[in-house]
């Protein structure tokens, strides 16, 4: 099985702990501050970011959904919003952020349709063939085995079910590209710090996104599992990118 450059990336390299024990301990540490952080960070553009996502599975109107690397249920909700499955899922490793989610989840009165529980997107606690679409928001960088995970995605999926990924890209018009490196590396870092107390955690986001294997390469990943009809979408001039692909 491939490994890839991002999955040995890990929050600190000092530590023990795996890199799925790792991530999962540092969005623990940040959870109480996620949600603010998100939207500060990326001026609330990551909201829209997801819709676009969201509206990739409008034609397919899925009724069971899946959304892995959930965090605090932002996609669950705004699923429910856009497409009003009947059954969405959020699964997650981070027992803090998914404590925040359910919170979220009761706020809006959606525990009919929205359920969240801990769970590895390396080994997805549902039988084959289960779900008609699968999302994962700013997720995939942190799969400590990125071909295990897709490979586990693509059998729970229903056949002719969908995959939507929403990632974090690098932007390549050369004065937006510096612009962005000064951001991740001066500002998002030390607000990271200011806020969570974790800037650690801040500059894994950056390096992970460094060393993701974005764009065409991710497709060809993609295809290499087994996903048809693949495709991508980038969005804010490269700053993030749409993958889908139909098992």
């Amino acid at each position: 099985m491939t490994k890839f450059a991002h999955d040995i990336i890990v929050p600190d390299k000092q530590s023990q702990l795996n890199k799925k024990q790792q991530v999962a301990n540092m969005f623990n540490s940040i959870a109480f501050r996620y949600d603010f952080l998100n939207r500060f960070l990326s001026m609330g553009i990551d909201i829209s970011w997801r819709k676009k996502a969201i509206k990739q599975l409008r034609e397919l109107n899925p009724q069971n959904v899946l959304d892995v690397a959930t965090g605090t249920a932002d996609m669950p909700l705004l699923l429910y919003k856009q497409i009003k499955p009947n059954k969405i899922i959020g699964i997650d490793i981070s027992k803090d952020m998914l404590a925040i989610g359910e919170k979220k989840i009761a706020k809006n009165n959606l525990q009919q349709y929205i359920q969240l529980q801990e769970g590895d997107s390396e080994n997805i606690n549902f039988t084959n063939n289960n779900f008609d679409a699968v999302t994962v928001a700013f997720g995939v960088r942190n799969f400590e085995n990125l071909e295990l995970g897709l490979q586990e995605i693509y059998r729970v999926l229903k056949p002719n079910g969908k995959l939507v990924i929403l990632e974090f890209s690098k932007p390549h018009q050369p004065i937006f590209s510096s612009l962005y490196k000064f951001y991740m590396n001066n500002i998002a870092s030390k607000f990271g710090k200011l806020f969570s107390k974790n800037k650690e955690a801040y500059q894994y986001l950056h390096n992970s996104i460094q060393a993701f294997p974005e764009g065409e390469m991710f497709l060809n990943v993609m295809k290499s599992i087994g996903f048809k009809n693949v495709y991508l979408k980038s969005l804010s001039l490269g700053l993030c990118t749409i993958y889908c692909g139909n098992k």
